[in-house]
């Protein structure tokens, strides 16, 4: 019975830490929020090189914020990160140029990133070419 009690009073002092702890947090949170409505952010500055982690600094009023953010290191696009396109399916091959394009219709402007409503993007033409006897060859190996 003694067991019990202790138990139990134990239990009741580990779920008042934990909401004393989650009451924090939520006080926390409360600070953090600004009254400012007309947030302006610039782009994603990375800590080194061209891309990986960053931060953004985004001003209202007399206020002022960083926060982090990222640019994929495989992301080397001239519209920038912060602009999402929506894109069709690459073109035929150019035999002129030996390039294909394809176009993006803007999708989405994150923090208020200024963003062409559309892109056009190009890529080298694949030199490989699939053969029929290649594929029959996969084929012959049961």
């Amino acid at each position: 019975m003694r067991v019990w009690g202790l138990l139990l009073l134990l239990a009741l002092i580990l779920l008042a830490a934990t909401a004393e702890a989650g009451k924090n947090k939520k006080e926390k949170v409360k600070k953090d929020i600004s009254e400012c409505e007309d947030w302006r952010w610039g782009p994603c500055v990375p800590n080194s090189k061209d891309c990986g982690l960053g931060y953004r600094e985004g001003t209202c009023k007399d206020e002022s914020k960083k926060l982090k953010c990222k640019i994929p290191c495989n992301w080397k696009k001239k519209f920038g990160a912060d602009c999402k396109y929506k894109f069709e399916s690459w073109g035929g091959c150019s035999s002129q140029t030996g390039v294909k394009t394809r176009s993006g219709i803007l999708k989405k402007a994150l923090y208020n990133a200024q963003c062409e409503e559309i892109v056009y993007v190009t890529k080298p033409c694949s030199s490989k070419i699939k053969s029929k006897a290649k594929a029959k060859k996969g084929k012959g190996k049961d």
